[in-house]
């Protein structure tokens, strides 16, 4: 039904042309119709049939009243001023000027538009008086004040249907803002728990390859020659793959918003277990800690466990067997840590690299980088100058912000 009526409703320039065919009819049948219960000092067919033609013209005019409501609105008030200054009959010849009044207040610009009909109306009112000065009988000049009261009233009723308007369009913009902000903000939070996501997954499923690929080697290398050695590295393979996939099962669960056997994020209180797994790896690691005064929060020991997760899993990568010195020293507003190594461990014939070529940086310290970011931290990730890698990090105990 709804959309019955909407496709049955004219367009706006076809209601233009009813409304001046009824305006015209209505100014010049009342007028006739007056003239014939009252008479009148000058017929409208006085002066060529003048009457008539203003009459028609302030009615027809209306027809193109959206379109030019000042032109409209000048055509109509002249063609009153001169039909009045005449002394031509009284009667509804103003309807068109008042539609006209309406329309330039409604469709107009604000204040010009009503600068504009403020000041037609004061010279249409003294215009009118200045006609009826000397109009009989006396009681017929409340007709003029009439049409003063009428054409303040249209100008009236049109700024009420304008500021409505724009009160509605400002309401409209003003919630297809919030709806966009909406949308942005939505969009921002998803982006950066996938970015958080990718992170943990990385780090999680980097660390446990880079575990699993040197047992794997150590169990082919010595199946054969040394059963019981074999047998440790596949426990440590089943080990590593079990925890990976617990923690990926962790991560994974906050897509399904399922609290069921979630674990924690890994801590600082899993560094022996980290550090335990990289020396099986073939890493002869030196720990340096140093006890905190207080509990470190937990987002800033989330990410000091998985920096020092993605340093030791690069070095696994990307070195191999060689010595590792990892250092924490928490202060009273940040955590510093360090963690280096002293390179690939020459081979005889190896041709030893130069270690001021700039490394690559991957996704790996990429990713430690943005961790630090995001708690108002900084990472220095760089080769040095006597062989191996130094991964850099400081950590405020006061984080700025906490989605790791």
């Amino acid at each position: 039904m709804e959309h019955r009526a909407t496709s049955l409703r004219l367009p706006a320039s076809a209601q233009d042309v009813l409304l001046a065919l009824f305006v015209t009819v209505m100014q010049v049948q009342g007028t006739l119709a007056k003239i014939a219960a009252e008479g009148a000092s000058r017929p409208l067919s006085d002066l060529g049939h003048l009457g008539y033609v203003l009459l028609v013209v302030s009615g027809v005019a209306v027809a193109v009243r959206r379109r030019w409501p000042v032109p409209v609105f000048v055509t109509a008030a002249l063609a009153s001023l001169v039909y009045y200054t005449l002394d031509f009959p009284d009667g509804p010849g103003w309807l068109g000027l008042f539609v006209a009044l309406y329309t330039l207040a409604a469709y107009g610009d604000g204040r010009r538009s009503l600068v504009t009909a403020g000041v037609g109306t004061t010279v249409l009112a003294i215009g009118w008086l200045v006609a009826a000065a000397d109009i009989e009988p006396r009681a017929a000049i409340g007709w003029v004040f009439f049409r003063i009261g009428a054409s303040v009233m249209s100008v009236a009723l049109g700024e009420s249907v304008r500021s409505r308007r724009v009160i509605a369009a400002d309401a409209q913009e003003r919630a297809e803002l919030a709806e966009r902000t909406r949308e942005e903000e939505t969009r921002a939070r998803v982006d950066a728990e996938r970015l958080r996501i990718a992170r943990e997954v990385h780090d999680t499923v980097a660390h446990a390859i880079a575990i699993i690929n040197v047992q794997s080697g150590v169990t082919a290398h010595v199946l054969d020659k040394k059963p019981e050695v074999a047998r440790e590295a596949l426990r440590a393979i089943e080990q590593t793959s079990s925890r990976a996939l617990q923690e990926m099962r962790a991560i994974l669960g906050v897509l399904r918003d399922d609290d069921n056997e979630r674990l924690p994020y890994p801590g600082l209180g899993q560094i022996e277990e980290l550090t335990a797994k990289a020396r099986e790896a073939g890493l002869d690691i030196e720990l340096e800690e140093t006890s905190p005064a207080a509990p470190l929060p937990n987002a800033v020991g989330s990410v000091a466990y998985r920096i020092l997760q993605e340093s030791i899993t690069n070095v696994i990568r990307h070195v191999g067997p060689t010595r590792v010195r990892v250092a924490m020293n928490p202060g009273i507003e940040t955590l510093e840590i360090r963690v280096t190594d002293e390179g690939r461990r020459a081979a005889p014939g190896d041709v030893p690299a130069d270690p001021h070529l700039p490394a690559k940086l991957g996704r790996g310290i990429l990713g430690m980088r943005e961790r630090c970011q995001l708690l108002g931290g900084e990472l220095d990730a760089r080769p040095l100058p006597g062989g191996g890698f130094e991964v850099k990090a400081r950590l405020p105990l006061a984080p700025s912000g906490s989605r790791l």
